[in-house]
């Protein structure tokens, strides 16, 4: 992949779509993790359960594929090198902060709507990150990938627009 200014200016790999879209997956869990053991509301702690286990059975199919194209993706199509700078800043820093949960930073989530809205907000980047991918993407395979991913974000987004809206704006 070359770079002008730090944005990729040809395709990604299969692989790299995968590890891009394992990294959110991973991220996704452990925010929904933390934030369903400190949920105060069923109906809110009951969500992230759910989407927990959801981002688990999402992580699980990327891990199988992953798997699968081993030995397809020998030679020419192995990821050889890491993620751009540009890739990595944004599925690192962008989805799921962590500092929400930092003891170390003395940051805490002070309600049940704050981990709601910060999961919306999350959900909300990794849709802008994935469509910023598959805009800027050639390969079918690639761009299949970061669609499957995208079609479950939007739903997860749904999901937690509708807890806010149920259990607090009601």
């Amino acid at each position: 992949m070359t770079q002008t200014n730090d944005k990729p200016t040809s395709s990604l790999q299969c692989a790299d779509a995968i590890e891009i879209s394992l990294y959110i997956e991973l991220k996704g869990i452990k925010f929904y993790e933390r934030a369903m053991k400190i949920a105060r509301t069923p109906g809110v702690r009951e969500v992230f359960s759910r989407l927990a286990r959801e981002e688990k059975e999402h992580m699980q199919s990327l891990q199988t594929k992953s798997q699968f194209l081993q030995p397809a993706l020998g030679g020419a199509h192995a990821r050889k090198r890491p993620l751009s700078p540009y890739i990595e800043s944004l599925v690192k820093e962008q989805i799921f902060s962590e500092r929400f949960f930092d003891d170390t930073e003395g940051r805490q989530v002070d309600s049940d709507r704050e981990a709601l809205e910060i999961g919306i907000e999350s959900e909300k980047q990794s849709i802008i990150i994935l469509e910023k991918l598959l805009k800027q993407e050639r390969k079918m395979e690639v761009r299949a990938v970061f669609s499957h991913l995208l079609a479950e974000e939007k739903r997860h987004l749904e999901v937690l627009e509708a807890a806010k809206k149920e259990c607090f704006e009601s």
